[in-house]
């Protein structure tokens, strides 16, 4: 380390920025792309730091991994980026066999369809529109009627349908006003934006260490399935049925919140018996950082979500989905991009290394010693962490207060590590898929030296 972070030349770039942007307000530092590799981030005053953050848990091989720089040399990749096609009417002679592989590599099991998508929230807003065609289509017993076309161009019924989506509390889903009415976690991602009415239940509060508190966890679970049975109920009796509900496997931005296997096989039960799509949103687990491809994999349910929607590491986003929910009709689910080839090239890349190098395996060893570092630190300074949590390395820690886990990201950076924050006083850890046990040793050695001056 050569200076705090940030230092004095990403603090004159920073304000660069805000000339052209104005919107600097959540820029740490500036990086320096070219010299950053594998598992450490350079900043722009030549800080080298050791990235457990990885671009907000994007990059999934780390900085400039060999075979990522030659994918992104690929002649195809530069055609695309200098006549880039339009998917969803003008696609590249190549690019159905592209997705062929995808589906055939990565798909989760028992999905077979894929829709490609620019990012996460905008994978999440189109299967949404996917499942509301889906349940009026069933409700209407056909296509859409004429009145329903005519009615739809005034914004009313029944044209514009009644239909909501049930989210929870806690959730993060993204930003476009569909998404953000799905969000829950942090008032400055919703305040002054309208939201559509659409309700939202309680997700599970469990109490660590899991295994000593098996009863209260299992209680916790079941009152929130009883509440989302009844907001279903009362949503149907206010003629505004609820045709999805939308999950994430672990809570991420609203604190890195779990359940259980059994809370997410009974409501994706819950779904079925009342026609309810059953979303599951991956763009933060999917791709390996919970040491399945799929996070959803290790619930073990009786068939697949309906829709699994991705992003981060996937490079590009998207959602895979079940054949019944076939939108039909061209230009449904449709804009002018419909994705970005050269994203899903790089997509390809990344899998391809995923399964070369076993790293799920290295994902699941390297986690288990994380967290094992982590309980041991709640041992010993309990007054000051507690909670320790995860799957693979997607793990977290909480803070006894919102100031010492500002303090504790904040030194940690200073001190070369660069750690995440999520919920109110959390830490989270989202490291790139090539994290070692012994990265692991350097993350929980600077936090023990740190929490043991507070």
């Amino acid at each position: 380390m050569k200076t705090e972070v940030p230092g004095p030349k990403s603090k004159e770039l920073i304000q660069k920025f805000a000339q052209s942007t104005l919107n600097v307000g959540a820029v740490n530092f500036l990086i320096d792309s070219q010299n950053s590799l594998g598992n450490y981030v350079v900043d722009a005053d030549g800080n080298r730091l050791l990235d457990t953050f990885c671009q907000i848990s994007s990059l999934p091989l780390g900085y400039n991994h060999p075979d990522l720089l030659a994918a992104a040399r690929d002649p195809s990749i530069a055609n695309f980026m200098a006549a880039r096609p339009t998917l969803g009417m003008f696609p590249n002679m190549d690019y159905p066999a592209l997705l062929e592989r995808l589906v055939q590599n990565v798909a989760p099991k028992g999905l077979k369809h894929l829709q490609i998508m620019m990012c996460g929230t905008c994978s999440n807003e189109n299967a949404i529109k996917q499942a509301f065609i889906r349940y009026r289509h069933k409700e209407r017993g056909g296509n859409p009627t004429e009145e329903d076309y005519s009615s739809s161009m005034l914004n009313q019924p029944p044209g514009t349908t009644p239909y909501s989506v049930l989210s929870f509390e806690g959730a993060f889903h993204g930003r476009t006003f569909a998404c953000l009415s799905l969000t829950h976690s942090k008032p400055i991602h919703k305040v002054d934006i309208p939201a559509l009415d659409w309700p939202f239940a309680p997700f599970p509060r469990l109490k660590y260490p899991l295994n000593e508190n098996e009863a209260e966890n299992r209680a916790e679970e079941d009152r929130c399935l009883t509440k989302v049975s009844e907001i279903i109920s009362e949503q149907r009796t206010d003629g505004r049925p609820v045709a999805a509900v939308i999950v994430e496997p672990i809570q991420a931005e609203g604190g890195d919140f779990h359940a259980s296997p059994y809370f997410f096989k009974r409501l994706q039960q819950i779904c079925k018996e009342v026609g309810s799509a059953f979303i599951v949103d991956e763009v933060q687990t999917g791709g390996g950082p919970t040491g399945y491809f799929w996070a959803h994999e290790s619930w073990d349910l009786p068939e697949p979500p309906d829709f699994v929607t991705f992003s981060k590491k996937l490079i590009s986003g998207g959602y895979f989905f079940k054949e019944e929910f076939d939108p039909v009709f061209g230009a449904r689910i449709f804009n002018t991009w419909m994705g970005d080839p050269s994203k899903v090239m790089m997509m390809e890349a990344v899998t391809n290394v995923i399964q070369r190098d076993s790293l799920l395996e290295l994902t699941r060893e390297a986690g288990t010693h994380l967290m094992n570092g982590l309980e041991d630190l709640q041992k010993k300074y309990p007054q000051c962490v507690s909670n320790a949590r995860g799957a693979g390395t997607f793990t977290a820690i909480d803070c006894a207060t919102p100031a010492m886990q500002a303090k504790i990201a904040g030194t940690a950076r200073n001190k070369g590590v660069l750690i995440g924050t999520c919920g109110n006083s959390s830490l989270r850890f989202r490291p790139a898929l090539i994290f070692q046990p012994h990265h692991a040793d350097i993350v929980l050695d600077t936090l023990e030296e740190i929490i043991r001056d507070l």
